[in-house]
């Protein structure tokens, strides 16, 4: 997919009347977690905190981490898990899940964390009304690393994903390991034999052969209060756990008191339940919307496509390993009981030709998305440092582009989130002013010739010129002039 080489970046449009108003965190490439506003103005950054992802509690406390293990070793092993004020001051860490000796470095304690935690108060780490986290106490859920043995589902070494709980002092309370529940995730032979020969095998320095990062789950939170739960379905407990697998395709709900997982989409997309949906690929973010915000109950996730999965080989997959494959990305709002697509947002909601301008929206990898309380989508489409605002209609009414790049050239952003102003008492609510979407048929850099030509001739026509067939068919192809 082409991209320009010269775009902007900041904030590039901005509808005050239509967005939900507030301050969005996210992880600012290699400089640390940074907080703007409406109109992009960098008006915090926690200089050196990395944000895996990077979270805003009431009170101006952001959540991250003060260090990542050498990828010789491990495979995004945050060191810690902290809480840092205003000033930068660390009132709390989590560091004790496992002690660990690194050839050259000091030998140290690590919380293992990756990829998301959320604090008990609110079941997903985002501005629910009601439902604040606890800042000066209270359980904390952690998604974190340990490496296995289980000759079950493959015979090399396997990084599972560890959901563990701790209360404020650091005690874990409770664990719960992917590994021990294999056959209640619903693989096929063909997957299980895929498995066997390659878990999706990373390979790091002394690791030899390499680890099995064989699901690679990217979201854990807590269910949260919910329809369901109150008209007597014990899946959705709000203390049970809800996750979602990267690489094998599989959203579940884990039950916190059995550990026995009752409720699961994918890997298998076929059944007639399902089969409408589309098989979900690479999935990020998979969260049950809290009570309080339009959607309340049901699942939202951002379904990035790309390459994932366990399966039959195809001509995209010669061995079966990341079988599934698709080049562009939706976030999709699932009614968890009837599987019903209750909202999405897809390329052709963002008014793209599809599929042939499909990839103009697409993160293969990372991304996220928020219900914000006018009913509005916050999406981050991180693989190219986009964040957006949508409203329930698909207009876009806010946009901004990190300018920030990491070692491996990317402006990538793994999540942002939007908190309201009230949530950062430390400053004056902004003055919100409009950004004006640029009219990029007529717009041009300094130096840059104007659209039009000096010189015009008229040559005869015989055939008014009438838009036809494409290379390729289109969505809309049989539905004109019929």
């Amino acid at each position: 997919m082409g991209h320009s080489t010269i775009y902007p970046t900041g904030a590039t449009l901005y509808n005050p009347e239509k967005a939900w108003g507030g301050y969005t965190v996210y992880q600012a490439g290699e400089e640390g977690v940074v907080l703007i506003d409406m109109n992009g103005k960098e008006v915090h950054l926690w200089k050196g905190l990395l944000g895996f992802p990077a979270k805003i509690f009431p009170g101006g406390y952001v959540l991250g981490s003060t260090g990542r293990r050498d990828p010789k070793f491990g495979i995004q092993d945050n060191v810690d898990l902290v809480q840092v004020d205003w000033d930068g001051n660390i009132v709390w860490k989590y560091n004790s899940y496992e002690h660990i000796e690194d050839p050259g470095y000091e030998s140290l304690w690590y919380a293992r964390q990756h990829h998301d935690y959320q604090r008990e108060g609110n079941p997903v780490g985002y501005y629910a009304p009601g439902l604040a986290p606890k800042t000066q106490g209270g359980k904390t859920l952690i998604l974190a690393h340990k490496n296995v043995s289980n000759p079950q589902i493959s015979d090399k070494p396997l990084l599972d994903d560890a959901i563990i709980e701790v209360d404020w002092e650091g005690n874990v309370l409770w664990e719960w390991l992917p590994n021990e529940h294999f056959e209640e995730l619903g693989f096929d032979e063909a997957a299980r034999n895929v498995l066997y020969r390659d878990p999706n095998t990373r390979s790091f320095g002394h690791l030899g052969g390499g680890v099995g990062d064989w699901l690679h789950i990217n979201s854990a939170s807590y269910v949260g209060p919910n329809r369901f739960y109150e008209a007597g379905d014990e899946r959705f407990n709000p203390d049970n756990i809800i996750w979602d697998a990267r690489e094998a395709n599989i959203i579940a709900i884990t039950d916190r008191q059995s550990g026995k997982i009752v409720w699961k989409l994918g890997p298998d997309y076929s059944s007639p339940e399902a089969k409408h949906i589309g098989t979900i690929i690479g999935q990020h973010h998979a969260h049950i919307i809290p009570q309080g915000l339009p959607g309340e109950g049901n699942l939202l996730v951002f379904d990035n496509g790309g390459w994932a999965g366990y399966g039959l080989p195809n001509p995209a997959s010669p061995y079966g390993l990341k079988h599934a494959v698709r080049d562009h990305s939706r976030v999709l709002e699932i009614d968890p009981l009837t599987l019903e697509i209750v909202w999405q947002y897809t390329s052709a909601e963002a008014g793209f030709s599809v599929p042939t301008d499909s990839y103009k929206f697409y993160s293969p990898y990372i991304s996220s998305a928020q219900r914000l309380p006018n009913g509005n989508t916050l999406i981050t489409e991180g693989s190219n440092g986009r964040l957006f605002e949508v409203t329930a209609e698909h207009e876009l009414v806010w946009e901004y582009i990190s300018p920030y790049k990491d070692g491996r050239n990317t402006n990538m952003v793994y999540r942002s989130y939007r908190v309201p102003y009230q949530w950062v008492p430390q400053l004056e609510k902004p003055e919100e002013v409009a950004i004006e979407a640029i009219d990029v048929s007529v717009y041009r850099v300094p130096g840059a010739a104007a659209k039009g030509s000096d010189s015009v001739v008229n040559v005869e026509t015989t055939l008014p010129f009438v838009e036809g067939a494409a290379c390729v068919a289109t969505s809309d192809e049989g539905k004109q002039g019929s």
